[in-house]
Parts: C-alpha cells; structure tokens; sequence
C-alpha cells in the first residue's frame, strides 16, 4: 500500500491495531497519541516506516504539527484518521456540564481539529481521504448511559456529512468517510469516564482485529460510510423501522 496515513489515538485499541495491519501492508505511518511509551512501542511494531509523534488530538496546535512533521517526513498525506476518543457512563439526568464538555471535546473537536488540519493540503492536490471514527451509537442511542458520548458521536457523523457535501463541488478528489464499530473487545469501556463494564468482556463484543480490517477496506477502497459489524448495521437499521418499540428493547437489554 503506497500510503502516508496519519492515525490519532494510535498508542492501543483500534489505532494500534490499524497501525499494524497498515503497517503489514506497507503504508508509511503517522502516529499519534499522549503516551510516549506505549505509542513507541506501536510504531516499532508497525514496519519500518512508522514514526511517533507525541501530540493531544484535543489541541488544534498539535495537530497542526502532527501534520507538518508527516509532510516533513514524507512529503505528503494521503489519509488522515482521527480515531482518538472516549466514552462516559452517566444518564443524561445526571450529566454534568463539565462532562459534555469533555465528551464533545475528546470526540468531536479532536476530529474537527485534525480535517481542519490537514484540509488545506488535501485541497492542495485535490486528493486525500479524511477517516472518523464514530460508533453505531452515533446512529442508535441504544446504551442510555452512554448518553454524551452518543450525542457527540452524532455530531462527528453530521459533520463528516456537512463536509462531505461542502467538498463535493469543488474538491471532489478528496472522500469523507465515517466508519462505525458497534461494541469492539478493547480497553474503551474500563476507560470511559465515569468507569463503565469493560468492553473486553461484554458478550457479543467483536475482536479488535476484525474490526479494524473494516476500516482498511475503507481505505483500499474509499466509501462515504462503513459499519465494522453487520450486526450493529442490521440495529441501525430495525431503529429507523420503529424507534419505539427499539428503544424499548433497549431500555430492558442495557442497564448500568
């Protein structure tokens, strides 16, 4: 694969393992994340062309300088994922505002400040691919406690659409691209805030590595939209078919 991809949230979970099948496929790598060890570490394991560049996707200036240390070294981007995000466990009576901040924060300004970012290179040559990591509860508010982190992985999908279609006149080169696992067995829910049962071992949750093979195919072959799990695409679609009998299901399937 003759790719420059940047990946943020790259030091465990989907990053990591995107960074290593990438890595296998012989893309060049930008990876990003706050821990220095363990992004290191991922880099060491992702082939001979990945770097490390220590950056919080949650600051427009790192990410201005994640881009100009992947142009340093290679002189060009052709994927940009922000993958960086967190969940939270809390009810919506009982958030509080400094809890929606940090999930819009950590879910949506990360990924707004990484297209912001790198656009005015993508629009430069008129190429590029811009890839978010969502989640199927951006489409279904299926698991009530995890109330903002739905809702801004609501935003990040109608951003993504919004520039989508801003682009489409006048770069048509350059793809937006939303993919949306459904429950993936890593440490996100443990690291949720609030605390949360552990991703790792809720039933039915799928193997990191076959999600993450969901969003190499978006990038071998770019698409608007892509689910890692048939199953979470399936929910989606029973939502949109009776919202209230769904919910209802919901509601008695997932408690805290």
């Amino acid at each position: 694969m003759d790719k420059v991809i940047v990946i943020t949230g790259a030091s465990a979970g989907i990053g990591a393992e995107l960074a290593r099948q990438l890595g296998g496929k012989g893309a060049k790598l930008v990876l990003s994340a706050r821990r220095k060890p363990e992004l290191e570490a991922v880099a060491a394991r992702s082939g001979t062309e990945a770097i490390a560049v220590v950056a919080d996707a949650t600051v427009r200036g790192d990410m201005e300088k994640l881009r100009d240390a992947a142009l340093q070294r290679f002189g060009r981007i052709d994927v940009w994922v922000n993958n960086a995000g967190r969940g939270i466990t809390r009810s919506v009576s009982e958030l509080t505002d400094e809890e929606l901040d940090v999930m819009m924060r950590d879910n949506v300004k990360s990924a707004l400040y990484g297209m912001q970012a790198v656009l005015p290179h993508f629009k430069s040559r008129n190429a590029g691919q811009l890839v978010n990591i969502s989640s199927g509860l951006g489409r279904v508010p299926l698991v009530a406690f995890r109330s903002a982190y739905s809702a801004a992985k609501h935003a990040l999908n109608a951003l993504s659409a919004c520039l989508r279609m801003e682009l489409r006149q006048t770069h048509p080169g350059i793809m937006v691209t939303v993919v949306m696992p459904g429950v993936v067995a890593t440490e996100f829910g443990s690291n949720a805030l609030g605390g949360g049962p552990d991703s790792r071992v809720l039933p039915g949750a799928q193997g990191v590595e076959d999600a993450t093979k969901a969003i190499v195919d978006v990038i071998e072959q770019p698409r608007p939209e892509a689910y890692t799990n048939p199953i979470t695409q399936a929910e989606v679609e029973r939502y949109y078919r009776d919202v209230a009998a769904f919910e209802a299901e919901a509601s008695a399937r997932f408690r805290r």
